[in-house]
């Protein structure tokens, strides 16, 4: 850990520094490249976003360097040290999922928010994974206007975001290592953020594991394949834009938390900002984003492994089903005025 931050905060700090100080000269050749390009300014665009992004880290690693010796100092008892550290995590994705929509110029249309009582925990969070885009949308959308205090269940990479590795490593949250060989100890883990959820708790988890992507999808067929498991490689055939989930975590949060419901969030929009590559041909500029919040109450949902496992894989191919009936209206120019809340 302390070998990994002796290189993150440094570069990050020293990356703004720079970024911020180039200004002056990025910018006109960003206009000029975007002008002589005919695009939609893309180049302007990620110039900007990613400014925003190295100053919320900036800000994010200041203000929790700043909770951390005012705990030394005066002293914080741990629920408010949590409280505050929920708060600045709320603040750092609720302000990038802003700049996201403002920059690149998003429509974004929420339905069934009311309908699945986001406010009221607890409840497990299952959310699609379709770029690095949609890990903001349980900040934006659920923290901040609810309440709701989410604990995460994160890929070990992300750890080299300096923010998310200091203050995710302060809250409840973990971060999973999928390449290791003891895949009950991670489950374990997992199962471990389930203990004690309260009115104002939920867990998030992505059940596919990783981000979709039609090589994913033929790597995934591919796996089946090899194993000769028929029933998973026909129920993978059957999913045109998620992946299939990987039971292993979601059926241990379901088994640790008893009392807790099950959100399903569905959403498309974002597949244009699944690389790199794809930021840059335009694929995230006036995109209309539309996502789908759907309960499960408790009672509504089979015991045992088995008959969880089935319901499971049947829930995520209604998610799976809801992207594919809303993805040919993906462009804004399609939806025009499909906002709705304050990401209008």
């Amino acid at each position: 850990m302390l070998r990994r931050r002796l290189l993150t905060i440094p570069g990050y700090t020293l990356a703004w520094f720079l970024w911020l100080g180039a200004t002056p000269l990025w910018l006109p050749l960003a206009l000029a490249f975007d002008v002589v390009r005919r695009g939609s300014w893309v180049t302007l665009r990620g110039g900007v976003f990613l400014g925003v992004y190295l100053s919320c880290e900036i800000v994010g690693m200041l203000a929790s360097g700043g909770l951390w010796a005012w705990r030394r100092i005066v002293g914080i008892d741990d629920r408010r040290w949590a409280d505050l550290h929920f708060r600045l995590e709320e603040w750092w994705g609720t302000t990038l999922f802003g700049a996201v929509v403002r920059v690149f110029g998003l429509q974004v249309a929420v339905e069934g928010e009311g309908d699945a009582e986001l406010g009221r925990g607890p409840y497990l969070l299952l959310l699609r994974h379709a770029s690095s885009g949609d890990t903001l949308l349980a900040s934006a959308l659920v923290s901040a206007p609810h309440g709701l205090r989410l604990r995460y269940v994160l890929k070990q990479e992300l750890l080299w975001d300096p923010c998310l590795d200091i203050v995710g490593n302060r809250l409840p949250h973990v971060f999973v290592d999928r390449s290791s060989d003891d895949s009950q100890r991670e489950i374990r883990r997992v199962q471990a953020l389930a203990h004690d959820l309260g009115s104002r708790d939920g867990v998030l988890i992505y059940p596919e594991g990783t981000r979709f992507s039609e090589a994913r999808r033929g790597r995934v067929l591919e796996h089946f394949r090899r194993q000769g498991d028929a029933k998973m490689l026909d129920y993978t055939r059957s999913l045109a834009s998620v992946l299939p989930p990987r039971l292993g975590g979601t059926l241990g949060l379901l088994e640790a938390a008893p009392d807790a419901d099950v959100v399903f969030c569905a959403h498309t929009g974002f597949e244009g900002a699944a690389s790199l590559a794809q930021i840059w041909r335009g694929g995230l500029v006036h995109r209309s984003v539309q996502i789908h919040f759907r309960r499960i109450s408790r009672d509504q949902i089979p015991i045992g492994r088995e008959a969880r496992s089935a319901w499971l894989l049947e829930e995520w191919r209604r998610v799976g089903a809801w992207v594919e009936s809303r993805q040919s209206m993906t462009f804004s120019g399609e939806r025009r005025g499909a906002g709705s809340g304050p990401w209008k």
